[in-house]
This record gives C-alpha cells, sequence and structure tokens, in this order.
C-alpha cells in the first residue's frame, strides 16, 4: 500500500483543492482571544488589533472567527459526501477593559459549521491533565469570586450530509476494523491523555500550539478508511499528516507558516520504527485484552494468530510504513509513503515482546 502526503504553504481559505475531494478533515485552528494568536489574527484584520484596543471582546471575538469561517467555507466544500470534519478546539478566559469573562469558542465554531450544512455529531471532551492543582483564577480561597480553571478542550465532530455508504463487504473498510475494546474507548465522550511539547527551535513564534499525535490519529481510525484523504487546513507542525502515515492513510495540509511546513522533515526520521512500535503496541494490548477475558471471544481473526470479539473485526489488518521518501516544491513538501501489511510471522514475534511501557503516539 501506498500512500502521499502534501504539506502546502498558503492559505487553506483558498487551497484549490477539487470539490468534496477528501474524506475527513482533522484540525485545531487559532483559538480566538487566546493572547498567542492576536498578532496573526490582526495582521489579516485590521479590526481585531482595534477591537482589542478598544477593551471591545466580543467584537475582537467574531472578527476573529470570521477569519476562522472562510476556512470552514473551505472545509465544507472540499469535503466528499459522508465525509467528516473534527476540530479541536478550546475555549478562552479574558480580561479586558478591567472584565474578566469566558469566550465560548467551541459554541461559536459548532455553529460556524452547522451554518454550512454540516450536521453536528455527538463530540467528545479532551481533558488535558497538565495544569498545577495550586493553579486557580481570581479570588484564590475566599468566595464567590474564584473562577474554574479550564483543563479540556472539546473535539467538535460534524459530518457532510447522510452517513457514507460502502459496497457489501467492501474490502478497504473492514482491513479498517478497529478492535471491540478500542471502539469502548475510543467513543467515549471524555478522553484523557497529555498533551504534548510546544516549544519551538525556530521560526515566527515561539510556540507551535500543536496536540499530541494520539489526537488525530484516534480520529483518523475511528471516521475513515484505508486509501481515504485526510485534510488538515492547519497543519502547523504535521502532527495530522504524520497521524495519517502513521494510519496508513492519504494526506493534505496547509499553514501560512513556511517554517513549520519546512521542518516538517525531520520529524520522520524514526517513521519506519515507530510505525511498527505503533502496530506491535496495538496487537500486544489486544492479546492482553483477550488474556484478561473470562471466555475465548468467539470469532478468529484471519490474519492473526488470536480471537476477536465481533464479525466485523476478523479480516481487520495493521499495516506499517516501510519508507518514505520527500519532495520538495519551493517551499512546499511531498512525501510518498510506502507500507506493509504486519501480519505472519511478524505478528507472531511481536506477541513474543514485552509489553511496551510506553504508548509512542502520546509523546510528541
Amino acid at each position: 500500500m501506498r500512500t502521499t502526503h502534501a504539506l502546502a504553504v498558503g492559505d487553506a481559505a483558498d487551497t484549490g483543492l477539487a470539490d468534496e475531494s477528501v474524506n475527513l478533515v482533522v484540525t485545531s485552528p487559532p483559538y480566538p482571544m487566546i493572547e498567542m494568536w492576536d498578532d496573526l489574527f490582526s495582521a489579516r484584520d485590521d479590526t481585531v488589533a482595534a477591537a482589542l484596543d478598544a477593551g471591545d471582546g466580543d467584537a475582537a471575538f467574531e472578527a476573529m472567527h470570521e477569519q476562522l469561517d472562510a476556512v470552514w467555507d473551505e472545509v465544507a466544500r472540499v469535503l466528499a459526501p459522508g465525509g467528516m470534519a473534527c476540530v479541536n478546539v478550546g475555549d478562552a478566559t479574558r480580561s479586558l477593559d478591567g472584565s474578566f469573562r469566558q469566550y465560548a469558542n467551541h459554541a461559536r465554531v459548532l455553529t460556524a459549521l452547522a451554518e454550512r450544512g454540516l450536521t453536528p455529531l455527538p463530540d467528545a471532551i479532551w481533558r488535558k491533565p497538565t495544569n498545577s492543582l495550586t493553579k486557580f483564577m481570581g479570588s484564590g480561597t475566599l468566595p464567590p469570586n474564584a473562577y474554574v480553571t479550564l483543563e479540556h478542550e472539546y473535539v467538535l465532530v460534524v459530518r457532510k450530509g447522510d452517513p457514507r455508504s460502502f459496497p457489501p463487504g467492501d474490502e478497504r473498510r473492514y482491513e479498517s476494523a478497529f478492535f471491540w475494546e478500542e471502539r469502548n474507548r475510543w467513543f467515549s465522550d471524555l478522553w484523557e491523555f497529555g498533551g504534548t511539547d510546544q516549544r519551538l527551535d525556530s521560526g515566527a513564534r515561539e510556540r507551535s500550539a500543536a496536540f499530541p499525535v494520539e489526537l488525530p490519529l484516534r480520529l483518523i481510525r475511528m471516521y475513515s478508511v484505508y486509501g481515504d484523504t485526510v485534510f488538515d487546513p492547519f497543519v502547523g507542525t504535521g502532527t495530522t499528516t504524520l497521524a495519517a502515515m502513521l494510519a496508513g492513510r492519504d494526506s493534505v495540509g496547509y499553514d501560512l507558516d513556511a517554517d513549520l511546513v519546512s521542518g516538517f522533515e525531520r520529524r520522520l526520521d524514526d517513521l519506519t520504527e515507530r510505525s511498527r512500535a505503533e502496530v506491535e503496541r496495538r496487537l500486544d494490548a489486544h492479546r492482553e485484552f483477550v488474556a484478561d477475558r473470562d471466555e475465548r471471544p468467539g470469532h478468529d481473526a484471519e490474519h492473526y494468530d488470536f480471537p476477536v470479539v465481533t464479525k466485523q473485526e476478523r479480516r481487520i489488518r495493521l499495516y506499517r510504513a516501510s519508507s518514505v521518501e520527500a519532495s520538495a516544491d519551493g517551499a512546499d513538501r511531498e512525501f510518498v509513503v510506502e507500507h506493509e501489511p504486519f501480519d505472519g510471522a511478524e505478528a507472531a514475534e511481536s506477541s513474543e515482546r514485552p509489553e511496551l511501557s510506553e504508548d509512542p503516539t502520546t509523546t510528541d
């Protein structure tokens, strides 16, 4: 299996991608009313800076979101019928003109997506256990003027049109199945895993605001199949691209920051090792799950030496990245990744390995 991945420097509001050409969008936009993004929004619209200077939070909030709205127009255009869009976004808290308040970014983004004809579906809360327990806002230990500390973000999920359909027994879909126990964990509305180091070595800003690989990797496996194309209009350091490579999907990413795009290639030095480790982790985890059950599951996997819980899992097949080639066209980058099925002897060999002490996808 071969996958292709394109990273382009440019405005995601005008990508040039064909209509209905992507199957899944996974992204995290700049968060309006978070100070690290003020300069970006202000440089693109003078009314943002004017509103902030005047202490008018409502006007600044709306002007920032109007810039994102142009990208949501593009998302709705390029998404194929039945395709999904998953948007990771957090709310903001801020004091302007002596007044402290919360700005509900998640509600504004979800409204914008719905206005473009995309159907809101149940979302997930991503709780990031990174904040100190001693951190507080407001009057400390004195009531009533203390404030709740935000330690979560939202993963909004929308679909274009009716649910996607496949031919009966479609090979790509059945090979892309996830394990029963993965389904039970992933499709919960509360996710808990750590964030990622956001410091940058160089470039226009000091922090990347990147999410951990686990987040896009999980979403790609939940909402796409082998052969699909994943689009990230705010690709940043390329975490969604990396996740698509690990998951065996094609991808396209856009970002305004050429330094971030050019730096992505450095993340691929250990791609093949990381890919193999992730496949082995999933197989090890499933074997452990089977071993801990009181009764043996009633179905046998076709490509592996273990049972599975449901008929839908029988044809599951995991692929590992075996090689990656890179090319450049000016500031843009293109990559071709070859994938091999992880079957037979390799799978048996992985079952003899000690249990991995760390999920390699949670460290970005």
